[in-house]
């Protein structure tokens, strides 16, 4: 015999869904914060190492420095010679 009658079990089932459903969307809550909080302090570290050095922004350089192709927006930059 069950330690929960069968007719009675599905609110209990029901009722984890809804709580393991709630600690993701925290989690997932967290997370996001986590994230906006860790772009904000890289903004300012960038901006404050632009400051220092005096090193202008990227804007359309790749992560190499190079110039991407306006042609070819999805397409990889050439090596320069």
């Amino acid at each position: 015999m069950p330690a929960v009658p069968l007719d009675e079990a599905g609110k209990f089932v029901a009722g984890a869904y809804v709580v393991f459903v709630g600690l993701i969307l925290i989690y997932v809550a967290i997370m996001a914060a986590k994230v906006g909080r860790i772009e904000r302090e890289l903004r300012s570290l960038t901006g404050l190492a632009e400051e220092r050095f005096g090193v202008e922004p990227e804007g359309d350089d790749g992560p190499s420095g190079r110039k991407a192709d306006p042609q070819f927006p999805d397409k990889p930059p050439e090596p320069e010679p």
